[in-house]
């Protein structure tokens, strides 16, 4: 046994803990118990950590009708500020997961989240559109670090019966940052400048990933592994070999492609006549993240309660009826369409994240990153693509496209659901 083994054998049982013996009765394994103080802690760490993870990925979304301008660049080449980020976060998460799996998931989070609170400060003094691009993809690398450990810690320690609910909190620490970064950046912009708007969510930043490392408890079933990349690749394709969650997946990729791309150019749209919205107007239409937070805890409870194959394709029909919505011409009518995009979004993704947890079978770190890769790849690959149906014609053609996205993902939630009743 590792000398790691040796002192997890050696922590003692205490309230917070319910520990399970495996079927051979080799080890135990020791849960943190839903509701008990250290319960608590992880929770409320890992909403900090889904904050300052989408607060510094997402500020500079409001931003990009001011990239457009000052640096003179296309809607679709102001959108690199993001996609780039999102394409690189897609990539480190192949670097991360075998990283943590040798050294440890909590120290690789805080070192994650605090480089890339620098790189956004640094961004704020970049003088070039090009630089500016490089520190953002830098910082897309380094936040790599954060999402795939993060889900593989929770399943890993966390009691299964509170699973749901201590992943629907993390991913709404992911609503409320990216509520936070694109209210706060817009407003700063409009009183102040972008610059200052960035280097402020780069503190925020700072402070979060303080704050994390604080609250959140050793882990206690990791056991660190030595491996080679035969062994990585093994692991991956295993879960790929998994048609429920290859299926799961996709939908990652579909959903996150189509909320990012409805949120990437309704700026654009509401800037410009008949709306013309300033930048703190636009920031605040992200408030609408609020709707997000209160339907991924909602759907962490009610998939414990009544089966997350239940409730993720109803998430996913929300989204779709809220992107039928914004085709209204009424500025109220499109931020409805937004608040229900927003919340079957939220409502599917928190879901599809506990289920990714549950159905894996060992390396729960490379199922985790597996999905990730196809949500982030998602959003920087359509929501990029999706400018270029912006300037083709306009906002019928991205609901158009965000659309079919959407309905992709309802064919693959429904096939998911029977697929793991057939196999479970």
């Amino acid at each position: 046994m590792s000398r790691a083994a040796d002192l997890q054998a050696n922590i003692p049982a205490s309230p917070d803990i319910h520990q399970v013996k495996s079927a051979s009765g080799e080890k135990e394994k020791r849960f943190l118990v839903r509701g008990t103080p250290a319960y608590r802690r992880a929770s409320l760490a890992f909403f900090l950590s889904g904050f300052s993870t989408f607060a510094l990925l997402y500020c500079v979304q409001p931003l990009m009708p001011i990239f457009s301008e000052d640096f003179g660049v296309s809607p679709a080449a102001s959108s690199l500020s993001l996609s780039l980020s999102t394409g690189f976060l897609a990539f480190a998460i192949f670097c991360a997961a075998p990283v943590s799996e040798r050294f440890g998931r909590r120290s690789l989070m805080f070192v994650s989240l605090l480089g890339a609170s620098l790189c956004t400060i640094a961004c704020a003094v970049m003088p070039d559109w090009r630089m500016l691009l490089a520190i953002r993809a830098l910082e897309g690398f380094l936040l790599g670090g954060v999402p795939a450990v993060a889900m593989a810690y929770l399943s890993e320690e966390i009691d299964p019966k509170g699973l749901g609910a201590s992943m629907g909190l993390y991913i709404a620490g992911n609503a409320f940052g990216g509520m936070a970064g694109r209210v706060f950046t817009g407003m700063l912009a409009e009183f102040f400048s972008w610059r200052l708007a960035l280097a402020g969510i780069g503190v925020m930043g700072i402070l979060a990933a303080a704050g994390f490392l604080i609250l959140l408890p050793p882990s206690r079933n990791f056991i660190p592994r030595r491996s080679d990349m035969r062994y990585h690749v093994d692991a991956w394709l295993g879960h790929l070999k998994n048609p429920a969650l290859a299926l799961l997946f996709a939908i990652g990729f579909l959903m996150m492609g189509a909320f990012v791309t409805i949120y990437n150019y309704a700026g654009f749209r509401l800037v410009a006549a008949p709306y013309g919205l300033n930048q703190t107007e636009l920031g605040l239409i992200f408030t609408v993240y609020l709707f997000g937070i209160a339907a991924s805890w909602a759907a962490g409870h009610l998939g414990d309660r009544f089966g997350h194959f239940l409730v993720m394709p109803v998430g996913v029909v929300i989204a779709i009826i809220g992107v039928a919505t914004t085709l209204a011409t009424q500025l109220w009518a499109i931020i409805l369409g937004i608040v229900l995009l927003t919340s079957g979004f939220f409502m599917a993704h928190s879901v599809a994240s506990a289920l990714v947890g549950k159905l894996a079978r060992g390396t729960k770190g490379h199922a985790s990153s597996l999905y990730l890769l196809g949500y982030y790849l998602g959003s920087s690959v359509a929501g990029s693509l999706g400018g270029h149906f912006w300037s083709a014609d306009g906002w019928w053609a991205v609901a158009a496209f965000t659309g079919v996205m959407l309905l992709l993902s309802l064919f693959a939630a429904l096939q998911s659901r029977r697929i793991a009743k057939e196999t479970l």
